[in-house]
């Protein structure tokens, strides 16, 4: 079950051992991430009058007016929808939208392990459900054959095109990103500014699922995890090793290998601490072991394609460059 629950979270969010080691003990390593998007408060919407926007499955969506009762279906969007003031507009969201705190308070319609109630969404009388690349197009066409308005948002494969996405949910529901936007550029654009000059870059294995811990699961290229390790001046162990799955499990072998010199566990929110990576069997040679460098980390903010993203390459950034941050 763990293994389904871990697999799980990582596809939303768009996505831990053997007797213990002699080992120096690890440093205290803060397991809460402090983060730095804040919702903004509640706005009215702007009233617009029809339009049409074209979805991320090449369909035409006409919107009459303002849509006032909105459904999300994915964490990442009930996180942009917050974002961008339409909070008030929300009346439904899927049972892994746990950010903001406030989006615990609106009804749950389901999705865990994909199962959605789809009474309960019709029942709520949106006037538009937002879908994800999480969602599949056959539940996209159900909902629609139902009489529902759903706009299906692409997953964005840069913080560039993440933009892009705001400024799409923006007109979709009647707020002005602009704003937003700016602030997102500027702080991205400050870690660039530092991290571009660099030359050492250090091999980072970045841990998503440890349920095998001789084999754990890691990002691969074309994911947020490897796109936002190297903006934040890493080298991702994977790529290194020519691994070209973008969610593949690392064999002990390949890690001892690349031999990195930062371990970061997106698991954490499982209960992996740096202490159980000490206790694994033949981990006790890597230079990140030795030196004490495992970090817990929020995967959540490398995982759900919304303007944490921004949070998650200043977090990475700090912790692979803290020399630069002072």
């Amino acid at each position: 079950m763990l293994r389904k629950t871990l697999l799980l979270t990582l596809l939303i969010a768009l996505l831990t051992a053997c007797a213990p080691q002699t080992t120096p003990t690890v440093a205290p390593v803060a397991t809460q991430i402090v983060v730095a998007t804040e919702p903004p408060a509640t706005a009215t919407p702007t009233e617009i009058p029809a339009k049409k926007f074209t979805d991320g499955l090449g369909r035409e969506i006409t919107l009459e007016t303002t849509p006032q009762r909105i459904v999300s279906l994915a964490p990442s969007n009930t996180e942009i929808l917050f974002a961008i003031g339409a909070g008030s507009q929300v009346v439904g969201r899927d049972e892994f939208s746990d950010y903001p705190a406030e989006a615990a308070s609106i009804e749950s319609i389901g999705g865990s392990f994909g199962e959605y109630n789809i009474e309960a969404i019709v029942a709520l009388k949106p006037d538009l459900v937002l879908a994800a690349e999480i969602n599949t197009p056959e539940l996209v066409k159900q909902l629609e054959d139902l009489g529902l308005t759903v706009f299906y948002l692409k997953n964005p494969t840069t913080l560039e095109e993440m933009y892009v996405n705001l400024d799409v949910v923006g007109q979709l529901s009647g707020h002005d990103v602009t704003e937003l936007i700016n602030s997102l550029e500027a702080r991205v654009n400050a870690v660039d500014e530092k991290i571009t000059p660099i030359s050492a870059r250090p091999t980072v294995f970045y841990e998503i699922d440890a349920t095998d811990a001789a084999k754990p699961y890691s990002y691969g290229p074309g994911t947020f995890g490897d796109l936002l390790i190297q903006r934040a001046g890493g080298a991702n162990l994977v790529t290194l090793a020519g691994i070209t799955d973008a969610y593949p499990q690392v064999s002990l072998e390949q890690i001892v290998l690349a031999n990195p010199s930062v371990i970061i566990l997106g698991d954490s929110m499982w209960g992996v601490t740096p202490e159980s990576v000490l206790a694994r069997a033949g981990w006790d040679a890597l230079d990140a072991v030795k030196n004490n460098q495992i970090f817990a980390f929020d995967d959540n903010l490398v995982s759900r394609p919304g303007p944490r993203l921004v949070d998650g390459l200043e977090q990475l950034a700090k912790l692979l460059h803290p020399e630069l941050f002072k």
